[in-house]
């Protein structure tokens, strides 16, 4: 099988059967929690978030993130106008609730031992990895919070407010996500790409499997950059008639983006809310542009 044939089969979405696989371990999750004693009656909520929740999962990919959204009290960000001003410019009040984020960690982590079993968990850095074979598929539970960035204030006096969730490393460290805005995005971007564009997001992480198998990248990346990079592929470059074209279009883009002389610093993520490669990241751009050289050595190009 050539290359061209073998991206068109990697491009394609799941089958039925692994959505349906999906939707059953979200279902597991949703009862082992609303079962547990100490969760009845509070405010939360359970999503599937990440590459399912966005459609751009491979096949036999089944890593299932859910997140378990506390709403009884949110974070909240200052930025650009508003950053370092008083939190009564906006008109926000300590909250009174008084159940904290350990107790919201320790009762999610309880509930999914008590229905599946204390071996079949294990605490990660963010998340409460549930295996294989105590749920349909295996998922990472991510215990967090509602998380408003407040980025200003209209000529009416109404605070201009992104909304989205915030969760807590082990170290404390804080990370707001914005899966809301992600999702709208990346509908729109497939929409104007004539659905192009998840299909080489998907294409493209499965070549980045196959070149790790290979040995032929330095480190591995995440799932999450890998669509984040293709988000900021102009819309132009995807829809050839070829997928080889496209991902040949995509590979050029994000090498020379990553060139020192390029335009990395300015790319976002994913969902349109924060710099991709400002900050903390846990990647840098030297491992997305070897990432990128090594696929389009790879693919011939």
């Amino acid at each position: 099988m050539g290359w061209e044939e073998w991206l068109r089969s990697a491009a394609d979405a799941p089958s039925k059967n692994e959505d349906d696989k999906r939707d059953r371990t979200e279902q597991q999750v949703r009862k082992a929690l609303a079962d547990f004693g100490a969760l009845k009656g509070r405010p939360y909520r359970v999503y599937v978030k990440g590459s399912y929740a966005n459609n751009t999962n491979v096949k036999l990919d089944y890593d299932v993130d859910i997140a378990v959204q506390y709403g009884g009290f949110f974070y909240y960000d200052f930025e650009f106008a508003l950053k370092g001003q008083p939190k009564s410019v906006v008109g926000l009040v300590d909250s009174t609730d008084p159940y904290t984020r350990n107790e919201f960690k320790s009762d999610i982590k309880s509930a999914l031992m008590s229905a599946f079993g204390a071996t079949a968990i294990q605490t990660g850095n963010i998340a409460f990895r549930v295996r294989e074979g105590k749920t349909t598929l295996p998922a990472d539970v991510v215990p967090c919070w509602d998380f408003r960035r407040y980025d200003g204030i209209t000529s009416k006096g109404e605070p201009i407010i992104q909304y989205g969730s915030r969760a807590y490393s082990a170290s404390g460290e804080e990370i707001n996500n914005y899966p809301d805005q992600q999702k709208e995005k990346g509908l729109a971007k497939n929409s104007r790409t004539n659905s192009r564009y998840k299909y080489i997001v998907r294409a493209t992480k499965k070549l980045h499997t196959y070149l790790d198998e290979k040995g032929l990248i330095k480190k591995p990346l995440p799932s999450y950059l890998i669509e984040c990079l293709l988000f900021n592929v102009p819309d132009k470059e995807f829809g050839n008639s070829k997928y080889m074209s496209d991902m040949r279009s995509v590979l050029r883009i994000v090498y020379n983006s990553t060139l020192d002389a390029g335009d990395w610093n300015d790319w976002e993520e994913a969902n349109g809310m924060k710099w991709l490669y400002r900050g903390n990241q846990s990647w840098t751009r030297g491992q997305v542009h070897q990432f990128a050289d090594a696929a389009w050595n790879a693919l011939g190009f």
